[in-house]
């Protein structure tokens, strides 16, 4: 199953602040839009972060199927929805879930055993 990028979406309380302090480490804002409250950030690693000022009361671990490390669309990847039987079909619970029977842009929310949360997102 092709999960698509994948990042870590953090919780921020200050964004200007957050982003000074990604950056020592090397991370440069890739997308996003900091007067909004969110920033997309990817360091020479590429490892992403996301830092969101007011849109999520935690952290949240987040996959984008169709999209490479560089928010690319890749020609074949796993369709959310198509992510969210075969977790289905393997007993996990859902926060929320993805309407199956659309298509194109569509998001779930599951659980892990710790309680942290895990987004799946589709862009396109």
């Amino acid at each position: 199953m092709k999960l698509g990028a994948f990042s870590v979406s953090l919780a921020v309380k200050d964004i200007a602040a957050s982003r000074a302090f990604y950056e020592a480490f090397g991370f440069r804002a890739f997308g996003g839009d900091q007067s909004q409250n969110w920033l997309i950030l990817k360091n020479e690693d590429e490892t992403i972060i996301g830092l969101f000022q007011g849109m999520f009361s935690v952290n949240i671990l987040t996959f984008n199927p169709g999209w490479d490390s560089n928010a690319k669309d890749i020609a074949a990847f796993t369709d959310v929805r198509e992510i969210q039987k075969t977790l289905k079909a393997q007993g996990i619970t859902f926060a929320t879930e993805a309407d199956e029977t659309t298509t194109g842009p569509a998001s779930f929310v599951v659980m892990d055993p710790d309680g942290n949360q895990i987004l799946f997102d589709q862009h396109r």
